[in-house]
Parts: structure tokens; C-alpha cells; sequence
């Protein structure tokens, strides 16, 4: 996992999030369900920012702060692309990777102010999904991650 930005800006004064309006992208083959996936990692943000005091309320709300995430698996994006899209690419090695039960994915978490471009956090972290898991352990799983991943992020 790696992690870059700056997370002063954040305040008691800031608690209200919003999606960003066009970063929520899955990348995957028919193996990963893209809408599902969208679903879970809001509902996994929404939860893991709630628990931290803050708010999700809608674009037109005047949200604090923009969250965008993306899910991409290494057979449909590569980490050469990852970097080049994210500026980040944790790295990890798929040598000795039984790749028919595992395929690396990378999860991106991003934060932004609104009306700036550019994120001013990002985290991305790579693990390997085992598809012969059960959707709920791996949804499990799921959820750790975002936990881990969001963990830096101030309570308010």
C-alpha cells in the first residue's frame, strides 16, 4: 500500500463527503461484476467515513471533500498504467502466483476538494483476489481493506 497527499486541509469543519462525480471505476473482465463492486465500495467508504464523523450527502450539498475510488485487475491494467493514471504503483510481485485461482487487483482511494482537479490524498494498495472464495469472504476482506486503507483519515 502506498499513500501520498496531504490530509490538513481536513478540520472538525470538515465532515461532509460526497462521490466524486466521475472517478468510481471498476476495470475488470466478466469475472468481477463492476456494478456490484461499485456498490460495495461505497457502502465500505460510506461506512469506514461514517465511523471517523463524517457525513455523506449529495454533489449539490456543497460537500467538504470529493471521494473517488478505482479497481482495476492486473489482466486488464497493468501497473505501468496504473502509475501512469495515478502517479502510484505499490509493486507487488505476482512470482510464484498460482494465477488461476489468484490475479492481482489494485484498489484507489482518492480525496478532493471541491472544484480542484486534482486529488490532495491518494492511497492505492494491491492484493491478490482469490476467485474461488466465497462473495462474502471476499467481500470481508474487501471491507479490511478499506479500513486499512482509510485508516490515516482523521476523525472529525
Amino acid at each position: 500500500m502506498v499513500t501520498t497527499g496531504d490530509l490538513g486541509f481536513i478540520s472538525e469543519k470538515t465532515s461532509r463527503f460526497a462521490w466524486h462525480p466521475s472517478l468510481g471505476n471498476v476495470v475488470a473482465d466478466e469475472r468481477i461484476d463492476s456494478e456490484k463492486i461499485v456498490r460495495h465500495m461505497r457502502a465500505s467508504i460510506t461506512q469506514m467515513m461514517e465511523s471517523k464523523g463524517y457525513r455523506l450527502v449529495s454533489v449539490d450539498e456543497s460537500p467538504d471533500l470529493l471521494i473517488g475510488f478505482g479497481l482495476a485487475l492486473e489482466s486488464d491494467m497493468s501497473d505501468t498504467e496504473i502509475l501512469k493514471k495515478t502517479g502510484l504503483v505499490p509493486g507487488l510481485s505476482t512470482a510464484g502466483i498460482d494465477s488461476d485461482q489468484y490475479e492481482k487487483g489494485s484498489v484507489l482511494v482518492a480525496l478532493f476538494k471541491p472544484m480542484q482537479p486534482q486529488p490532495v490524498w491518494r492511497v492505492l494498495a494491491q492484493g491478490f483476489t482469490d476467485f474461488k472464495q466465497s462473495g462474502e469472504q471476499r467481500q470481508q476482506g474487501f471491507d479490511e481493506l478499506i479500513s486499512l486503507m482509510l485508516r490515516s483519515i482523521p476523525s472529525v
